[in-house]
Parts: structure tokens; sequence; C-alpha cells
């Protein structure tokens, strides 16, 4: 009988019936031998079901023991040249320390981490030389979504390769003058060499997952072979308690994303402390892993423990190491062999025992599973075969591993990044850096020399893999044709007499219009999250389907509608369910394809505004450093336009918040023409010019009637303001009005009612986007003051209202702030008034949250009345006229407060 079916005997000292137990484990053992694991596995799961059913109380456990998944006898070992690869690792952790320390000791405010590379380099190592395809003809290339931590290491490794120089290493977090190398994963600023930015944290596991799933999307509808191509994400095990990083392994399990592979880094520590001081991290995510329908491989223990394991008859040792917990683990890799012999060993008296013959130091090299070559490479390897699920391996590490009693699994090992001389003489020794006493105070960068067989080995392993990685492509390849302007003619030209629309109807059109452009059409992702029918959009699911890779098992409920709702291998929607972290990552992934998959893509994610950019901020700013290309459509936009919701369902700062993010193009139209043109420019800028921006555009759901665009219009559009109307000449007071979405109808309704009630005349400007106002205006101000001798420039808002005359009064359905952006840049000695949507949403008519929030039209006629009276032009007794005559209550609580 085996070792494990005697430690199995051993713990049932209370079977009523010692020998029939013997006879089935027998039998077990059997099947195992003649018929393989597989055959046991279904065996038993039939026992099981069938205990259950028959009133068994069988209880359910989601985790395994505390051992590697893969036992000894299976594990496959690494064909590379494992002397060369431990040299090559060890210089790497050499350079990444004093690329660190060297940083801080010019710059003492720099900062930098030492520990997370130090923990995870034997698993870069290995995927690096042995896993991870760079793009070739033959393969579109890995993706490598790589802890942001450790940085210096992806750079000491790129060093060696000669990909980088001296230089750039010394200017680690140096970056404004060029030249530097970014502090984490940042493709805005090392644009052909990162990939993905992985910090903030939790959102690399996020991303990567809807990456995969976008990957299968590619190959089902053809428009790319990915079948080759794994997505793989490094995280720590402290980042997991990210909400992000756990939140969609359901979908990666639902979806059989077996491209994805997940490897957490179990160095046992986050930033201040334990990540589980109290428990086990790795059986904590084992369950939530394995109960999400992923293969899970556990890589805790390296070889030294293997003998130890096949010598524990009586699983003794197997008991301590599950119920030690993970601050007791933690505090032996600070502490000496002599500590873990007295406070693990000495926790049984057998165990004492069978760590007699050992040394203190013999036992201190006892090395954790993710600090061996041949455990990582086989728990790599079993992850790579899997099919049908994806894979996370937990893989238990030293945090710091190699900085000795400075940094080595301790507390204060995430923050390390200065090293004192002592230190830094430790790790020299402990990884045989050949750099003499003398020179060890300059903390140099050690390379060997080019002809060197490590060197040699090391760029034969990368060409192996068909290049050197990380690398990132700038453009796509492909050019791809934009329809002309006139292609959206349906939303150009006024609505007909009678007809009234919604801009979320005319941005369907034009997708419409898109779907159906033989150029374009197959590159549209319609991206959704429960709410196509809420803007009108139930009819893609008919028309081009909702991708599943399971294509559709059921008859749908609504088979008999024209819009019923249709699921397809080749769907083309992404249809995220109620899930607005999952739909933008779902978006990055296509706004990024021209890079990834060297296929250019458009992505429409429409959402419900307030639930867009508030919720997923984030991931939108990421997406900013990732050069993302493609459109965001925030429907029901307005605090006041989508009336009927409430306090947290209405929008007044998205495009606040859209402002923030340096490469998006936000807008805020009214009417359908404003929609073509900016959809237009955005395709021809994105896809045509292949520019790194994306557009943001808030579309509301009143109907009205759009009168069309004018010759000469776009230009003005685009740019954020143009003359929508010109008032009258007669009157001898003027005033400006001005506004953006559905508010400006309020505005064009004012200035009605200052020419019919008080004989005054305006002109009524369509401001599209005031965050590109602003943005032309900080521009020309800024070359302005660093060109004092050079004629002064003019912002656009200035050239449009230097020939006007008369104050400037704003009206839009978002917070003061966003219009108030552009006042610095209004032509000097004029009046700019500017009403906003300030404070919490309400539900009741457009009529009264207008009126609530003072910005309907009496109230820009009221402004613009205190305007003039405020010049002296009119008597402020004009200006109580109209609030009496509009029924304005002057003692009304001010919105914000209320």
């Amino acid at each position: 009988m085996s070792a494990q079916l005697d430690q199995v005997m051993a713990q049932a000292a209370n079977d009523p019936d010692v020998m029939e137990t013997k006879e089935w484990l027998d039998a077990l053992e059997a099947v195992i031998e003649n018929e393989g694991p597989e055959r046991a596995h279904y065996l038993m799961e039939r026992m099981v079901d069938l205990a259950r059913r028959r009133g068994a109380h069988i209880p359910f456990s989601s985790n395994t023991a505390y051992v590697n998944t893969i036992p000894a006898h299976l594990t496959v070992h690494c064909p590379g040249n494992l002397e060369y690869e431990e040299r090559l690792r060890s210089w790497m952790r050499w350079n990444a320390m004093a690329m660190v320390v060297k940083a801080n000791r010019a710059d003492g405010d720099l900062g930098g981490h030492i520990s997370s590379f130090a923990s995870l380099a034997n698993m870069l190592g290995i995927g690096f030389n042995h896993f991870w395809h760079a793009p070739t003809a033959d393969h579109g290339g890995d993706l490598l979504y790589l802890q942001g931590h450790s940085s210096p290491g992806i750079y000491a490794r790129s060093y060696l390769e000669g990909r980088l120089s001296d230089e750039q290493l010394l200017n680690f977090r140096r970056e404004v003058d060029g030249g530097g190398l970014s502090s984490y994963p940042h493709p805005k600023l090392m644009p052909d060499y990162w990939q993905f930015p992985t910090v903030s944290m939790g959102l690399g596991p996020l991303m990567a997952i809807y990456q995969a799933r976008f990957l299968k999307y590619l190959h089902a509808r053809g428009l790319a072979n990915t079948e080759n191509r794994k997505v793989w994400v490094f995280c720590g095990d402290g980042e997991m308690d990210e909400p992000e990083s756990m939140g969609a392994i359901g979908m990666a399990g639902r979806e059989m994303l077996d491209n994805l592979i997940m490897v957490v880094n179990c160095n046992l520590q986050r930033l201040d402390g334990p990540v589980r001081g109290n428990g086990k991290i790795i059986q904590e995510l084992e369950a939530d892993f394995r109960g999400a329908g992923w293969n899970v491989i556990k890589v805790i223990w390296g070889p030294g423990w293997d003998d130890l394991l096949r010598r524990d008859k009586d699983g003794i040792l197997q008991k301590v190491m599950m119920e030690t917990v993970d601050g007791e683990y933690q505090n032996y890799k600070a502490k000496d062999g002599a500590y873990v012999r007295k406070h693990f060993f000495g926790k049984h008296p057998k165990l004492l025992e069978m760590v007699a013959n050992m040394s203190d130091d013999d036992i201190w090299r006892l090395t954790r599973g993710g600090h061996d070559p041949h455990k990582i490479y086989a728990g790599f390897k079993a992850a790579v075969e899997n099919k049908g699920t994806p894979t996370v391996l937990l893989v238990k590490t030293v945090k710091g591993f190699g900085m000795g009693k400075s940094g080595e699994a301790r507390n204060t090992a995430h923050q390390t990044k200065k090293l004192d001389d002592q230190a830094i003489r430790e790790m020299r020794d402990r990884f045989n850096i050949p750099i003499p006493d003398d020179k060890l105070a300059e903390v140099p960068f050690f390379k060997p020399a080019d002809d060197a067989p490590e060197m040699v080995y090391l760029h034969e392993r990368r060409k192996a893999l068909g290049g050197y990685l990380p690398q990132r492509r700038v453009k796509a390849d492909e050019t791809l044709p934009v329809p002309p302007l006139e292609a959206f003619k349906a939303v150009l030209d006024p609505t007909a007499e009678g007809r009234e629309i919604s801009t979320t109807q005319a941005y369907v059109r034009v997708l419409t219009v898109l779907l159906r452009d033989a150029n374009l059409g197959k590159r549209v992702v319609p991206i959704l999250v429960d709410e196509a029918r809420t803007f009108g959009m139930e009819g893609l699911f008919r028309q081009i389907g909702i991708f599943n890779q399971r294509g559709q098992l059921y008859e749908p409920v609504d088979k008999d509608q024209v819009s019923y709702y249709r699921e397809d291998k080749a769907g083309q929607i992404l249809q995220e369910g109620i899930n607005e972290a999952g739909a933008m990552s779902s978006w990055i992934a296509a706004a990024t394809s021209y890079s990834t998959n060297n296929t250019v893509m458009i992505p429409f994610y429409t959402f419900y505004s307030m639930f867009g950019l508030q919720r997923i901020g984030d991931l939108a700013w990421a997406a900013g450093d990732m050069r993302a290309r493609g459109f965001l459509l925030g429907g029901t936009a307005g605090r006041t336009t989508l009336n009927g919701e409430g306090l947290q369902h209405e929008d007044g700062h998205s495009q606040v918040l859209a402002s923030t993010i340096p490469n998006c193009m936000s807008y805020d139209p009214t009417f359908a023409h404003e929609v073509a043109v900016i959809m237009h420019d955005g395709l021809r800028r994105m896809v045509e010019n292949q520019e790194d921006v994306f557009y943001y555009i808030t579309l509301m759901n009143e109907n009205y009637a759009h009168p069309g665009i004018k010759p000469g219009q776009e230009q003005g559009i685009l740019k954020g303001l143009y003359l929508l109307q010109e008032g009258g000449r007669e009157s001898k007071h003027r005033v400006q009005l001005m506004g953006s979405g559905t508010i400006l109808r309020e505005v064009i309704a004012a200035s009605e009612l200052l020419r019919n009630d008080w004989g005054i005349e305006s002109d009524v400007w369509s401001a599209p986007s005031f965050n590109l106002l602003a943005r032309d205006g900080a521009d020309v101000e800024r070359w302005n003051m660093l060109h004092p001798s050079e004629p002064a420039r003019l912002s656009h808002v200035a050239q449009c209202l230097a020939p006007t005359s008369g104050p400037i009064v704003v009206s839009t359905d978002y917070m003061k702030v966003f219009a108030e952006q552009v006042r610095a840049y209004v032509p000097k000695g004029r009046s700019y008034k500017v009403l906003g949507t300030d404070g919490f949403g309400r539900s009741d008519s457009r009529a009264k949250l207008r009126e609530f929030f003072e910005v309907n039209r009496y109230f820009v006629v009221v402004a613009a009345l205190k305007s003039l009276a405020d010049e002296g032009v009119l008597s402020s007794g004009v200006v109580t006229q109209a609030i009496e005559k509009y029924g304005i209550n002057p003692n009304k609580p001010n919105p914000v407060t209320v």
C-alpha cells in the first residue's frame, strides 16, 4: 500500500471497519494505476453524487491539501541551462536593486520598489526564457500584464538584452527630460515597450480577463487568428483584496477562457503587513477560484520538502503545514534555520525527529516553490496545456527574497528603496555578483561581455520565442478608409416637419451607417451593459447578434419579435450585463486592438452616463495611459434630462470628470448634425490617422426637432463653439447666450423671451465642448506667456466673442465648473455669467427640475438682464420685474444645499 494510503489509514483511528476501508482504497489505487486519475475522479464524483441523492450529508470543500498541486513524481524539469539562468537572474536582481538604490541616493524622493521583483524573479525568468512568445508572422504574441511594482526587474532584463542603456537605468523615474524609465508599466510614457498599465492595482486582473475574452471574440468572428495566444497576468496576493481583482473571475470560468493564465505571487505580505496573518491566503484564493470554475495550480513548496513529505507517513507534516497561519510563515523567513526548527518543526516531536539529521542551514535552505525553477516550469507548462478553463497559479514566495535583514520577509519590505553598504555587500555575496569591494559604494550596474555564454543563451532563448518582450506596437500595419461626412446625411439634414428625435437616436443612426460600411462594418464593436432598450439599440440584437462562444442553446422568449434576443458564436455585440467595469475592460481591449492584435477595431461603449465615468474613472484613466482609441457614449446624460430617476441617477458631472483625462476628446452635443460631425472626426483621427485619442460624447433621451447643419459650422463644432443663430440688429442692448446639450434649447427659448418681452436681441452660441475650449485657451495662454515678444495669440473663445458685444450668459445641464473653465479666455471687460446644475439630483418633470436648478429659460433671461443692469445699461427694477413676471421665488433654497 502506498504512503498516501498509509497516511489515510493512520488518520482513520475511529474507523469501525478498517478492512472495508482498505478494500475501497485499494480499489481506488488500482483505478489510478490502471486507468488514470481522471477515471478515478469521475468515479468519486459519481459516488458522492449518489450518496447525496440518497440523503448522506457530505460537506463540500473547495480546498485541497496545503501542498503542491503537481506532486514530485509528476514535476516536469525545466529543460534550460539552469546554471546560466540562475546567474542571469542574479545579475538582474542586482541591477534592479542598483537602479532603485542609485535613484534614491541621488534624490531620496524618487521612490521605487526592490522587493516585488525579488520575490518574482524566478517566475519571470522561466516565463521569458521558455514560455512567452513575441509577435511573429506565425504567432500573434502573448500578452503580459506584469506586476507593476516589479518594473525595475523588467528593466534589468532589458538592460542585459541591450534594449536599455546605462543612461536609461540611471534615469529610472526621471522622465521629464526624456530618456528616463517610467516608475510602473506606462504605455503612454514608453509607447514601444510596455503593453499594459497594471497600477492602479486590481485593474490588471480585471483587464486581462476581458482581454482574453476579446481574443476569443476576434477569433470567432474571423478577424484575427488568436488560438495559440495566451494572456498572462501577474498580481500580488495583497492585490487580490481589490474588488476588481476578483470581480470577473466568474465570467472567465463561465466563458471557458483557457487562453488566460493568472499568476498570484503569494509572498504573504502587502504594504503594511501580512495579507492574512491569521489565515492562509493561498487556501482562500484556491476556494474562490475553484468555485468560479478555474483550474488551480498551487506551487507552495520547493524540492527540499519533497523528501520530507514522502517520509510523512502519519500526515503530521501536512497537518502542521495546514494549521500554520501565514503570519507564522512570514516570521519564519524573517528569522533563521534555528528559529524554523524550534517554532515550525517543534510543533510535534515526530517532526523534530524527521529533521534531526539536518543542520540549521539545511532547514533554512528549504525553499518555497516560487523560488525553484523546476516547480515553476512544471506549473507554467501545466497551465499552458490546460484546456477548457482558465488557470490560476498560486505561487508561494518570500517578499524581498535575497535582500537579507534589510527587507527579506519583513513588514517594511515593500517600501524599502534604500540599502546601506552592509546590505549591498550581503546581496553581492549571496548572488555572487563579480563586483570588487572598492566599487560597492558606487552600486554599479553589472553587465558581462556580449559574448559571455550566459548572454548568448539569453538572446538565444528570446530568439526561439520570436523576439524580445515587453514590446508594444505603436500603430497597426493596416489602413482603413473612413466614409465621408456625407454618408451620415440622415442626421445632417433638418428633421422633417413634425418629426422629433433625441441625440441618442441620432447616434444609433450613425452607428447603423457604420455597421453597413464595407470597410468598417466588421470592425465596429458595440458594447452594452443591459441598457440596449434604454437607448433604442435592441434592433441590433437580430441584425448583428450578441457574441457568445456557445451560440444560443435555447429559444428566446421573444423569438416572434423583430428585435429578439439573438446570441451567436460570431455575434458582434458584447453584452456585458449589469457590469460597467467589465464593459469598460472590454472597450479597452477593443480600443487597443490596433496595438495588441495589429487589427483596428472601433468600440462603442454606450452606458447610462451617471454610471460611466463616475464608476469606471480609474479604468478610463488607464485607457488614456494605454493610448486607447474608441467612443464612449454617455446616454441619458444631464442632471435634468433624465428626469424621473432621482438623486443618484442624474448626471451633472461626467463632463467634468472627462475633462481630467488629457487624451479624452469630450463633447456635449445638442443636435444630430453635431453628433455626426463629432463622430466622423473621431473616426478620421482614430482610424484613418491612428491618433492616440478617444472620444466621450454625452447623449440625451429628450426628443425635439433638429435644424440640420449649415455650411462652415464643422470646424466650430469640433473646436467646441460656433454661432448657431444671430440676433437682429434693431435693439440697442445685446447679450451673448451660450449653452450645450438639451439646455441649449432653453437658451434658444430665452433668446426669444428677451426679444419679445424685453426688446433685447441676443446671439445664440452652441458650445459642444467647454472642455476642449478650456484646453485651447490654456494652451494659448501658455504660449503667450512663454513668447512675450511675439504677437499674442487668441483662444477660440476670444476669436468667436471678440467681435460681439454685451454680457455673456451660459447655461448647461452640468455643474457650473464645467462652463467656468473658459472664463479666463473671455475677452477682457466682458461679463460672464454661468448657470449650472450643482447639487444632488431630484425626480420630477424636466420643467420643474430646470426651475429647481435654475438653468431654464427664465433664469437665463434674469441672468442676462442682471448682467446688463450690472453694466449700468438697465435699471435693477427691470430684473425685479422679470423675476415677478416669470414667477421666480427669490427666496427659494439654493439647490446645492437642499
